[in-house]
């Protein structure tokens, strides 16, 4: 049985990616969240992963670490993890890729924070540039491979690895496009999703640095989680 460690479901976007292409794939595996620390979670991590970082998957003796290496670990003993097509398949390491290394504009502005929804302040040109990006590459798979996921029919590793800008657009109220929207709506309506958002609104803990991330480019208007 996999093994998969994580870090907290409401801050942890690392963590979403390969725990919900687990779940949506019905890859069994066996859960273990270890709470992120204020600063660093280094020592915390140390202990299951190189890196004391999360994601980390464990198979036996084989450890993992990072989450596209998670995938690719789980792509080469699974059917379905990338799409089948040659050039899906292309595309959707490329976006996926692409999301893993990018986009940092939109991480820093708006750190996954599943339960509180805020007011932005306003879209600088960094973050604007990233959604454009984000709708782009959106509605590229879309329309290319006739969704309603971003390359075909059935839901794979490049919709895993955007399952947390989802939750970004519904935390900050982002503004994209229709097709945009609808899609990230998709996302958030499945059933691992559901699972993770209902996990995420239990949670007491507070990261300071997240928080005040929150409150640096916008108002809180609302906050849905658990007392801390």
């Amino acid at each position: 049985m996999y093994e998969l460690y994580i870090g907290n479901k409401n801050y942890s976007s690392w963590s979403l990616r390969p725990w919900l292409l687990m779940v949506e794939q019905q890859i069994p595996f066996d859960e273990h969240l270890v709470a992120l620390q204020e600063g660093s979670s280094w020592d915390a991590f140390r202990h299951f992963a190189p890196n004391g970082k999360v994601p980390c998957l464990r198979d036996g003796d084989t450890v993992v670490w990072d989450s596209l290496a998670i995938v690719e670990y789980l792509a080469e003993r699974h059917p379905g993890v990338w799409p089948a097509g040659n050039a899906a398949r292309a595309w959707a390491r490329c976006a996926s890729a692409e999301m893993h290394s990018g986009f940092g504009a939109l991480r820093s502005t708006c750190p996954m924070n599943c339960a509180v929804r805020v007011q932005l302040h306003g879209v600088d040109a960094p973050l604007q540039r990233d959604l454009t990006r984000v709708a782009e590459l959106w509605n590229e798979g879309l329309t290319r491979f006739g969704g309603p996921f971003l390359a075909g029919a059935a839901f794979s590793a490049v919709d895993a690895f955007f399952a947390p800008v989802a939750w970004r657009i519904h935390s900050y109220g982002l503004p994209l496009d229709e097709a945009a929207l609808a899609y990230a709506q998709r996302l958030r309506e499945l059933p691992g999703m559901q699972d993770w958002y209902a996990a995420s609104l239990a949670e007491t803990v507070r990261l300071s640095g997240s928080e005040a991330t929150a409150r640096t480019v916008g108002t809180v208007v609302e906050d849905l989680r658990a007392p801390a």
